[in-house]
Formats: C-alpha cells, sequence, structure tokens
C-alpha cells in the first residue's frame, strides 16, 4: 500500500513532482531491463513459431513423401464401370484384366414366413410382449448357422424374456447377433417375416436346435421336410459367376481380390470389359510438388526472418511511453520493435545450410538415375536471393515417375544409414536437429522457464527487476526525508522571522 506524502506547505515548492522527477531518472535502468526482458520474450515466441513451422514441415514429410504407398499408387479404369469397377493395393503390379460372361451375380440366402397372427387369430402388435401373443414362447431360441463357402456351422443362442421382449425386440436380437449374420425384418401389410444372410454366396443354412416349435407354429416359418433347417425361398443364395482372362470361376461376393486387384461385379453381362491398372503418375507428382511447396514456403519464412530489418531506434515501449501514444501507434511501434528480432541468426542459418545440405546429397542405395534430385528434376532455383528455393522440371519428373516410381520411393525415403539413407529421412534428421537446438534456447509450452537459456535470462532479469524495485522504493524514502528535513528547516526559519518580525514590530509601537 502507497504512502500518501504532502510536500511544500512550508517552501511553497512542488515536492511530489520533484520527487516524480527525479525518481523519473532514478528509474531509467529498470526500464531499460524491462525492454530487454520484453525483447527476449519477443525472441523466445519467434524461436517457437519456427520451430512450429520446421515441425509442419516434418509432419508434412512424413504424411506424404515419406510413404512408401504415396509412390505405389495406382489408377485403375474400366471399360464400362456400370458392369465391372476396380481398385487397386500398391503392391500390385500393372496389370490388363478381362472379365465376361458375367451369368449371375451373388446373392444371399433368405428365408421367408408365411402370414404371423396371434395365437387364436387376430393381427400382431410388433410392440406387445410375446407371451400376451403367443403360447409355448420359448427362453431360448438355439442355431447351428453354415455362412457362405463354409462347411464348418457355429451356434447361436438367443435369450428371451417372454413378458418383456416383443416382436421388434426379438428381431433386434436377431440383427445384433455378429455370429448369426443376418437382417430380419416384419412387415405389417403381409403380415410376414424375413431373414437374409448379411454374406452373399451358395451354402448358407440355419439349423433350429432349441425353438422349432415357436418359428414353425407362431412365427410361420417352413422346415425342411424331415430336418430342422429352415425352408429357404427363391432367395436361395447363389455365387457370382464369371470368366476372368479366359478362366470360367466363381466368387461368393460380388466383391473379389485376384492379385491384389479388388474387382466389384455389378450386373450380369454378356461382353467383355477390360480393367486396367497403371502407375497413378499424376497423384505421386502432386504429393512430391506439394512436398516441394512445403520445403519452400517453411525456407522463405526463415529467410525473412534472418534478413528481416532490425530497427534499433525502436525499442519497447515503457509504460509511460504507452500510455501517450493511441493503440494504433503503439501497434505501429511494436512492429518496428519487433523487426529483425531474428536477424542473422546462427542456428536458424545452420539450419538452412544443413537442409540444403540433405536435400542435394546422393542416395548411394537408389537405383542409377535415380540417386539425386538433379537426376529426377528437381534443382534449386538460379535466383541466389531465393535462398535454396527448389524448382521442378515437370516433365521430366513425371516421366521418371513412369519409368520407375519405386526408384523413385529409395532416392526419397529409403531406410538405410549414412549416405544410403533416402533424402528426406536425412532432412527428418536435420528439422529434428534444429527444433532441438531451438527448444534448448527458447524452450517449448511444456518446458519451465528455467529449463532454457532464454527462460534463464528472464529469470534473471525479473531477479535483477525486483532488486532494482526495492532499491528504488528506500531512494524514494530517502528523498522524501531529505525534501521533510528541508520543509521542517524552512518552518523554523519562517517561525524565526516571524518572531522577529513581531518582536521588532512591537518595540517600534
Amino acid at each position: 500500500m502507497s504512502t500518501m506524502r504532502i510536500g511544500g506547505l512550508a517552501s511553497g515548492m512542488d515536492i511530489d513532482k520533484i520527487v516524480g522527477d527525479l525518481m523519473k531518472v532514478e528509474r531509467a535502468p529498470i526500464d531499460k531491463l524491462k525492454q530487454k526482458k520484453q525483447l527476449l520474450e519477443w525472441q523466445r515466441d519467434a524461436y517457437r513459431d519456427m520451430n512450429r513451422l520446421l515441425d509442419a514441415l516434418d509432419k508434412h514429410i512424413f504424411d506424404g513423401v515419406m510413404r512408401q504407398s504415396t509412390f505405389l499408387q495406382k489408377k485403375v479404369t474400366s471399360s464400362n464401370e456400370n458392369i465391372v469397377t476396380a481398385t487397386s493395393t500398391p503392391s500390385a503390379s500393372n496389370q490388363t484384366v478381362e472379365i465376361s460372361n458375367i451369368t449371375q451375380l451373388a446373392t444371399a440366402a433368405r428365408w421367408t414366413s408365411g402370414a404371423i397372427e396371434k395365437t387364436g387369430g387376430g393381427a400382431v402388435d410388433v410392440n406387445a410382449s410375446l407371451a400376451s401373443q403367443f403360447d409355448g414362447v420359448p427362453t431360448t431360441l438355439s442355431f447351428q448357422v453354415t455362412k457362405p463357402g463354409s462347411t464348418t456351422p457355429e451356434t447361436v443362442s438367443i435369450s428371451i424374456d417372454p413378458n418383456t421382449d416383443t416382436l421388434n425386440t426379438l428381431i433386434n436380437k436377431l440383427n445384433s447377433n455378429a455370429t448369426l449374420g443376418v437382417r430380419a425384418f416384419y412387415d405389417e401389410h403381409t403380415k410376414k417375416m424375413v431373414i437374409t444372410k448379411n454374406e452373399t454366396g451358395e451354402g448358407s443354412s440355419i439349423e433350429i436346435k432349441a425353438g422349432q416349435v415357436f418359428l414353425q407354429d407362431q412365427l410361420e416359418f417352413q422346415v425342411e421336410t424331415g430336418k430342422n433347417f429352415l425352408q429357404r425361398d427363391a432367395g436361395t443364395g447363389q455365387n457370382a459367376k464369371f470368366t476372368i482372362n479366359g478362366l470360367e470361376t466363381e466368387r461368393p461376393s460380388n466383391t473379389f481380390t485376384i492379385n491384389g486387384m479388388t474387382y466389384t461385379l455389378k450386373n450380369t453381362h454378356t461382353g467383355t470389359v477390360t480393367i486396367s491398372s497403371t502407375t497413378n503418375t499424376d497423384a505421386i507428382f502432386n504429393s512430391i510438388k506439394s512436398f516441394v511447396d512445403k520445403y519452400n514456403e517453411t525456407i522463405d519464412e526463415i529467410n525473412k526472418k534472418l534478413k528481416e530489418t532490425r530497427y534499433r531506434d525502436y525499442q519497447p515501449l515503457t509504460d509511460e511511453q504507452r500510455e501517450q501514444l493511441t493503440e494504433k501507434q503503439a501497434e505501429k511501434w511494436e512492429e518496428k520493435a519487433r523487426s529483425g528480432i531474428l536477424r542473422g541468426d546462427s542456428i536458424l542459418s545452420n539450419a538452412l545450410s544443413s537442409m540444403r545440405q540433405a536435400l542435394y546429397r546422393k542416395v548411394e542405395a537408389a537405383s542409377k538415375g535415380f540417386q539425386q534430385l538433379a537426376q529426377i528434376g528437381i534443382t534449386t532455383t538460379a535466383n541466389y536471393l531465393e535462398g535454396g528455393k527448389l524448382i521442378i522440371d515437370e516433365a521430366k519428373l513425371k516421366q521418371k515417375i513412369e519409368e520407375n516410381p519405386e526408384a523413385v520411393y529409395r532416392l526419397f525415403s529409403n531406410n538405410g544409414e549414412g549416405a544410403n539413407k533416402g533424402i528426406v529421412l536425412q532432412l527428418r534428421d536435420e528439422i529434428k536437429k534444429t527444433i532441438k537446438s531451438i527448444e534448448d534456447k527458447a524452450g517449448n509450452t511444456l518446458k519451465t522457464v528455467n529449463q532454457y537459456i532464454i527462460g534463464k535470462n528472464i529469470l534473471d532479469i525479473d531477479t535483477r527487476i525486483s532488486e532494482a524495485e526495492d532499491r528504488l522504493k528506500r531512494v524514494e524514502d530517502r528523498y522524501w526525508k531529505q525534501f521533510s528535513a528541508m520543509e521542517k528547516a524552512v518552518q523554523r526559519a519562517n517561525s524565526q522571522s516571524m518572531y522577529l518580525m513581531n518582536a521588532f514590530g512591537g518595540g517600534a509601537q
């Protein structure tokens, strides 16, 4: 709490203003310390901005040109996409396939009940309890299910509470059982229930192990004569039948994979559909171009910081100076004061140099003709003022991609050591070193101020400011004591003078 002082009553002097002016001079070293602290904080923030920039480049590399799948992208075309479409895995070789004589598509097995009524007659209420509508509702339905293409049945049990379960909840239980693998529904118009297998293909069966009477007599499903299997209707599952490159074959699903190519049959067809898989040159090129653009953007921002003009006449504003300026004036001043905070910085200069060297190196493990960026059409701009930006010869790069996309990948991301390591892996190493150097100097959001160099300097300045503020308080107290002593002396002199004047005045009378 500040002490209220009133001075100058005896001397007539504005002591408060005099002490204030004296303290402005005394406060000047503290203002300089605060300005120095502000510059350090700006420098710390600028360094961290550079780290965010480098980290974004690192992640861009990891998600793009570092991945092998980026360079193995395939472009698949179909001569008739209404009949057959296809996709290719990155590892599949380029190929041309003919699919013809699609005589049937794969369909799913289906079971349809007769019209369902309550015991004794009447329409079924799908939301009323089973016990209130049917006699002899079991507490368990049990099945043995054989999936298409399999000969091994699986056992499925469905628990029922006749007093709480409804036809709707029973259907939900059938649909939610993954092993049973069906889609069931009840149609109120026809009063029939339909069960359809999720998988297409022939060979599906559902054998009733428990609850046959309820399914047959109450839910009106037919059972094969002399067996416990549900009787399928006209929707009996079937395989897709077709000819591929002259070979007649079939599949339980309309979507199937052969030699890394996944085909989807959409319609029957007597003619021939040609499927071609080729290297997706444009997609690979765009991935490389995206990397080059991101790299150029990063080094451009770093170069701007290294070359940014430093206005040394514009120091951070003191509180008093800021009060004398408008908000817009203060913003413009601060913009000048912050400018050039990283000008000529050695960490960033070394980073640019090491990053350029990583990109210019020869990758010994890569294929001949694919060992340096220049060999695939990526070179450095001739304008030295651009600081080592990369430019792409599009025609040459696309030619190299078409020629050997795997070799282009090896140039970028070969997993080796030393001269065998791909250039972007070497680039990531340099980026990580720079990020580490910057964090050692400017920290990050996870580090405390005493864990990095600038933070320690800020702590030191805070200590010096605190000590200076204590000293300033003592100086101000001393000034006030001195002026108070002067006031007392003036007051005594004034009292003596008045006494003498009164004395001499009285004698004259």
